[in-house]
């Protein structure tokens, strides 16, 4: 198959394109830098674009099987009022342009698996999320929802639509990436409260789900891409202690992360608890579905 991509120089897209192309997939990879993404790959078509403007980028669309987009500015970062900006736009824009390039397109792709995120949900200590609850009311759900309302558009072209709500992604950077030297500062203790719930997956999985998405044409819809088991972070903290062999006790105070990331410290400070029911209730299997195996295969 022909797949084009966004955001596949960033920490998911990166392992999606080297398992497509050890599939034999041909790639064509929309990207902001093509500098840094000729470095990543190689054997793939690399075309540069600026991701809230329409332009010759969107003719590449023509004769794609499906399109992946995952691209936006990274969550886990300094808000400013700018940058939220940019968090918003990159992604209820970037999306609106590429459901532009498909409408455009002839051939038209079949498929387009357009990410978004459990901050679909807001937060909370308390409720459990699926894929039928209701979306949440604070700015990650306000950007969730108009990323996924731009998306929702491209069925009126007769394609078929995966919007896979991401959890935390857990691998060799990212998140835990992040996470890591605040952890091992303050002697591994949970970080914030404690109580968050942390809805996870390994990296891996979210990759698998994506290409069995493409695939399979009777996957369409909404979908939590999340571990069926998530944790509170007391729980996280002491299973990340015991596979880096050291102790989880002394707590990580909120405001060391928030020192770090400000605002965007939410996302792992403020959780929620989400269940993947209607990725399970496709067959989905997981290679990853309880947080030990996951940690270990990633730290190991």
């Amino acid at each position: 198959m022909k797949i084009a991509i966004t955001g596949g120089t960033g920490f998911v897209g990166t392992r999606l394109i080297e398992k497509l192309k050890n599939e034999g997939h041909s790639i064509v990879l929309f990207t902001r830098n093509a500098e840094k993404a000729r470095r990543s790959f190689s054997n793939i078509e690399i075309i540069p674009y600026k991701i809230t403007e329409s332009g010759d980028w969107q003719k590449a669309i023509s004769g794609c099987d499906a399109v992946v987009n995952l691209a936006g500015e990274p969550i886990a970062e300094r808000w400013t009022s700018e940058y939220k900006k940019a968090i918003l736009e990159s992604r209820q824009i970037g999306t609106r342009k590429v459901v532009e390039a498909i409408e455009k397109a002839n051939p038209r792709p079949s498929v387009l698996i357009s990410a978004s995120a459990i901050g679909y949900y807001g937060t909370s200590e308390t409720k459990t999320f699926d894929e039928s609850s209701v979306s949440g009311n604070d700015f990650l759900a306000e950007v969730c929802q108009k990323w996924e309302q731009e998306a929702e558009k491209v069925k009126q072209y007769r394609v078929r639509l995966v919007i896979p709500r991401i959890g935390i992604v857990l691998g060799n950077g990212g998140a835990l990436g992040k996470m890591l030297p605040v952890f091992k500062l303050f002697a591994g203790g949970p970080i914030g409260t404690g109580r968050q719930w942390f809805s996870w997956i390994h990296r891996e999985d979210l990759v698998n789900f994506i290409i069995e998405a493409i695939k399979r044409p009777e996957i369409a819809g909404t979908y939590n891409l999340t571990a069926p088991n998530p944790v509170k972070m007391t729980e996280f903290s002491k299973v990340l202690g015991e596979v880096l062999n050291r102790p989880s006790w002394l707590p990580v105070p909120g405001i060391a992360l928030e020192v770090m990331l400000g605002e965007g410290s939410k996302v792992v400070l403020e959780g929620q608890q989400v269940l993947p029911k209607a990725t399970q209730n496709i067959g989905f299997k997981y290679q990853y579905p309880n947080l030990k195996s996951a940690l270990q295969e990633i730290i190991t």
